[in-house]
């Protein structure tokens, strides 16, 4: 199964913190959405989205698949674990974050057709 980077999911402790670092940093174009200054940026190439609460901050990076449920079942196949499918997102698409099978947390998102 090939792949390229869909797109990479920041994980703070404090999203408002975040949001003002990397606009600065990046100069990156922010869309807030949901709670507490959560959303996403928009860089050249890849959104990046912004979550806050995370009691790990992190990177986060999410795999592009044409197909969620064939990719969640080879991780597992291969004896990676993976959580519970996210919601069709209209204009999104579908994710599913995974482990490998040393504990490497990664993503899986399967964009909308169209």
């Amino acid at each position: 199964m090939a792949s390229e980077v869909s797109y990479l999911e920041i994980g703070a402790q404090d999203a408002g913190a975040a949001r003002v670092f990397f606009e600065q940093l990046f100069s990156w174009n922010f869309y807030p959405m949901g709670n507490d200054g959560e959303g996403w940026f928009q860089t050249p190439s890849v959104k990046v989205g912004l979550h806050g609460n995370d009691p790990e901050p992190q990177f986060f990076i999410f795999f592009n698949v044409s197909d969620l449920m064939a990719a969640v079942a080879r991780v597992k196949e291969l004896g990676g674990e993976t959580e519970q499918l996210g919601p069709d997102e209209p204009g999104f698409g579908r994710f599913c974050a995974c482990r490998d099978p040393q504990g490497i947390r990664f993503g899986l998102h399967q964009p909308p057709e169209g």
